[in-house]
């Protein structure tokens, strides 16, 4: 029998008239129009807006960004980025809401995943972290910039490599981007920045992508070769500065590439070793895990409290942040570092008392919450970068029987949509 096929809805293009709802997971407003949903970008919970369909690939729901707002909310604010916004750069999405609203926002999306993904019902504040300007600007330490098919650095738009040359977002000190306008570098490359410890400058420019830089293939395995080009070893060459950057987290000094992996907020590595070292209480003489370690900051927080009769195992998946890590707590005989795959490791550790882990934005998952459960650890604390992935590994933590002891969101990304979260799990 033939059935007749519905037609595809799509509504690219066209400007629909919402009242925005509430936060959703990526930084959008959800809103409802002629019986779909809608993602809308740009606007705030209660706002009455003309919004232009961004994305449409049929279904029940499509995308949205704000062009005119006709009843602005009281947490409107003049954006503090001047190339984010509606076909603008990517970078600071929440950048026209105040600084306390961005916190109730960022705050509404951990809840809302945490119940519906994790299971828990749990009031949410998102908390400050010391180092950057009250208005949500100069608070990153590094930057990573896209280099256009000109030579011209800048921002990618959001979901596109196209990029927006005017070096004007806020998040970074303008001492970062002098003299960068001024040359022409290597086209679909990329330039890392970072303003240490000591507020020198490091820039490397790094080579582009295997693929070219600049072809983008729709779906899912255009997005997966995207990543693995991303992620695949590129050249670098050092422009200004050592290429080796310092940071601090306490009395201690790390000496990292600057192209490596370091917390992008000034204050971030040494607020999180704080609720770490508060919340592990490991024991003296005991076992702890460190896994997806990085260079060691949670690491030397932990070797503090299992002393040298203790143990601290460090898992991670880059043989530069080993290395750096390593040298950086070469004094603390009862740290020892592993270079592999969470996954692949995890089951060959000797039975920890504490297990800290930092997964990256995927989340643990299903195999590596499985293998912590199992190992039998008293506490277990989890740090997620993803409201939705943390949600899912609550999820997944409960269950093993262990239940969300304590939980804590921090503010890392202001002006953005993003937000860290830490777990505290027991049973």
């Amino acid at each position: 029998m033939n059935r007749q096929a519905h037609p595809r809805t799509d509504w690219s293009g066209r400007r629909i008239e919402v009242v925005l709802g509430n936060p959703a997971h990526g930084g959008a407003c959800v809103a409802r129009f002629e019986g779909r949903v809608v993602f809308v970008r740009h606007g705030l919970p209660g706002e009455r807006v003309f919004a232009r369909v961004t994305e449409d690939r049929g279904g029940s729901f499509c995308f949205a960004e704000v062009e005119d707002v006709l009843e602005p909310s009281a947490d409107r604010v003049d954006p503090v980025c001047p190339i984010s916004g509606p076909g603008g750069a990517g970078c600071c999405d929440l950048s026209h809401a105040s600084v306390p609203a961005q916190r109730r926002f960022t705050g509404a999306v951990v809840e809302e995943q945490v119940r519906r993904l994790g299971g828990v019902d749990r009031e949410i504040l998102v908390e400050e972290i010391p180092g950057g300007a009250p208005d949500g600007t100069l608070w990153r330490s590094r930057v990573r910039l896209a280099v256009d098919a000109a030579g011209s650095p800048g921002y990618r738009r959001y979901r596109s490599n196209q990029v927006v040359t005017d070096l004007a977002c806020p998040q970074i000190d303008p001492r970062a981007y002098l003299g960068l306008a001024d040359r022409v570098w290597r086209p679909n490359g990329e330039l890392q920045v970072v303003l240490d410890g000591d507020g020198h400058r490091h820039l490397v420019e790094i080579a582009p992508p295997p693929t070219g830089g600049g072809a983008r293939r729709p779906g899912r395995r255009g997005a997966a070769s995207r990543r693995a080009a991303a992620s695949a070893p590129r050249a670098e060459k050092v422009i200004e500065g050592s290429g080796r950057v310092l940071e601090r987290v306490g009395e201690r000094e790390w000496n990292v590439s600057a192209t490596g992996f370091w917390q992008a907020h000034r204050g971030a590595a040494e607020t999180y070793s704080a609720v770490v070292s508060e919340w592990a209480q490991a024991s003296a003489g005991a076992t702890a895990w460190d896994l997806y370690g990085g260079v060691g900051v949670f690491a030397a927080a932990l070797a503090e409290q299992v002393g040298p009769s203790g143990q601290v195992v460090s898992v991670e998946s880059s043989r530069t942040a080993v290395d750096d890590g390593s040298d950086a707590l070469a004094d603390l005989g009862q740290v020892s570092f592993r270079h592999g795959r969470v996954e692949r490791i995890v089951a060959d550790l000797p039975e920890p008392e504490v297990v800290v882990l930092d997964p990256p934005r995927a989340g643990a998952g299903r195999e590596v919450v499985a293998a912590v459960a199992d190992a039998g650890p008293r506490r277990i604390v989890h740090i997620g970068c993803d409201p939705a992935a943390f949600g899912r590994d609550v999820g997944l933590y409960r269950d093993h029987g262990f239940e969300l002891a304590d939980v804590r969101a921090f503010a890392a990304f202001p002006s953005t949509h993003h937000v860290e979260c830490i777990g505290l799990f027991t049973r």
